[in-house]
């Protein structure tokens, strides 16, 4: 860390930390490194769920199970004070969410030179310094505007759902500006369609951009951190003090946007079912 800090400076060490490792594809850059670590981290927590519901008893539960079970009926009371339909779907939908944002974000909560250690001590210095991997998914904006792009369609499929596809075409041209006369309402309608757009499309953005700020902020925190105090065996001691602090305060960050995030979801999915 403090070689990486020496040799170029604060700003360059930055500046190689936020680089992420992309190849060109269908002429735009693919982050590697974020598609990797998202897989990595959706297939632990599939297999770690898994494990539990196939080997889950009537019994005295195991200390695993036990926890697996505290979150489900923690998800799922959140799911039931917001969603009043059924939560069949809901609820796995939910939990997944909760789960795999947590994942991710913890990975901001790693030796943030881990990587420059492993590929340093595996190829050198040289192909240490021009390899970049930036493993929280959460940091990169391409994962929650994905993330948020997929429950802007999932809203979209339960408003149809809910209302019929003439009934929901209906709502955007009629809601929230109310007119009796035909003549009214034709003269509203524009008005009314640019609101439900508006409306609409705040809400993956909202959902994208708040989970992105948070863990690209804590992210930068620890590297400003680790640049600042890891410039010698005399910083080592501050530079654990600070980072632990900062990390004890963002796994509550950590926390907390997971939380947001799931809860926001379900909070727009029931208000799919719900008329202006």
């Amino acid at each position: 860390m403090s070689e990486q800090t020496g040799s170029g400076g604060l700003n360059e060490y930055i500046q190689h930390h936020l680089q992420q490792n992309s190849i060109e594809l269908f002429g735009g850059a693919f982050h590697i490194d974020t598609w990797a670590v998202s897989l990595v981290l959706g297939l632990i927590f599939i297999a770690w769920f898994g494990f539990f519901a196939r080997k889950a008893t009537s019994g005295v539960p195991s200390k695993g199970q036990a926890f697996v079970e505290l979150i489900l009926e923690f998800i799922d009371g959140q799911v039931k004070d917001s969603f009043h339909g059924d939560r069949r779907s809901i609820t796995p939908l939910a939990l997944t969410i909760f789960m795999w944002v947590v994942l991710m974000n913890c990975m901001d909560l790693l030796p943030l030179d881990a990587p420059y250690t492993a590929i340093k001590l595996a190829a050198g210095a040289d192909a240490a310094h021009h390899t970049y991997f930036r493993w929280v998914p959460t940091a990169d904006l391409n994962t929650t505007l994905a993330m948020s792009t997929t429950v802007f369609f999932l809203i979209l499929y339960h408003s149809i759902k809910a209302k019929g596809g003439f009934g929901f075409g209906k709502e955007l041209l009629t809601a929230p500006f109310h007119a009796h006369g035909t003549g009214t309402k034709i003269a509203l309608a524009p008005a009314n369609l640019g609101l439900n757009v508006i409306e609409y499309l705040v809400k993956p953005v909202s959902l994208a951009m708040r989970l992105f700020g948070n863990m690209y902020g804590g992210e930068l925190v620890f590297m400003l951190i680790a640049g600042l105090l890891g410039g010698g065996l005399l910083m080592f001691v501050p530079g654990v003090l600070f980072n632990a602090a900062w990390a004890l305060f963002h796994i509550l960050i950590v926390l907390l946007q997971a939380f947001i995030f799931m809860i926001l979801t379900v909070v727009y999915i029931a208000g799919a079912y719900e008329s202006h």
